[in-house]
C-alpha cells in the first residue's frame, strides 16, 4: 500500500436539485454546510467535524437514467438504535438490507456491523453504520438486530452454564 487509507473523507452524490438536497442534508440530517458553488451547481456539507469528512452534492440534468449512489457514514451505536424513530419523525422510511421498510437495524455479521438504510430525495441510498465489538459470525450472513442480540445472549448464557458445570 503506497498511501495508507484511514477513513472515508469525501463522497459525491448526483442530485436533481442542489437547494433541496442542501436543505435535506443540513436541516433533516443536521450536517453543517461547508460551501455552495452556484455556478458549478454543487454544494458541500461536512460529515462530522469541519475538515474531517465531506459530502459533495452535484446537480445533474433531470433524467430517468441518473444513477443513484450509496454512501455510508459511521455513527455511535446508541444513535444507530435511535435512527429508526428519528428517521420516521423526519418523514423518512428506514430500510433493511434488501430495501424493505423496517423497524430495526440489520447486522452484517461478517464485519460485524449494525446498519440502517434510507433514501434521500434523489433516491440515493444512505446508510448509518456502527462497528460492533462482538466477534464476526460469517455463518450468520445478514440478520436483524433482535436476532443478533438474542443469539449473543444465548451464546453468553451457554458459556456461563458450561463454566458452572465444568464442561
Amino acid at each position: 500500500m503506497l498511501v495508507p487509507v484511514e477513513r472515508l473523507f469525501e463522497g459525491h452524490l448526483n442530485v436533481a436539485n442542489v437547494q433541496r438536497s442542501v436543505a435535506f442534508y443540513t436541516q433533516v440530517l443536521g450536517l453543517p454546510l461547508a460551501a455552495i458553488f452556484p455556478e458549478r451547481k454543487v454544494a458541500f456539507v461536512w460529515v462530522g467535524s469541519p475538515g474531517q469528512s465531506m459530502l459533495g452534492l452535484w446537480e445533474v440534468a433531470s433524467s430517468p437514467h441518473c444513477p443513484a449512489s450509496h454512501l455510508a457514514v459511521s455513527v455511535a451505536l446508541d444513535d444507530l438504535l435511535r435512527a429508526v424513530s428519528v428517521l420516521r419523525q423526519a418523514g423518512i422510511t428506514p430500510l433493511g438490507f434488501t430495501g424493505e421498510a423496517t423497524d430495526q437495524p440489520v447486522v452484517l455479521a461478517w464485519m460485524p456491523a449494525a446498519s440502517i438504510y434510507f433514501r434521500d430525495p434523489d433516491n440515493n441510498l444512505l446508510e448509518f453504520i456502527t462497528m460492533l465489538a462482538e466477534p464476526a459470525r460469517c455463518d450468520l450472513g445478514i440478520v436483524s438486530w433482535r436476532d443478533w442480540r438474542r443469539r449473543n445472549a444465548d451464546e453468553r448464557s451457554a458459556e456461563e452454564h458450561c463454566s458452572d458445570v465444568n464442561c
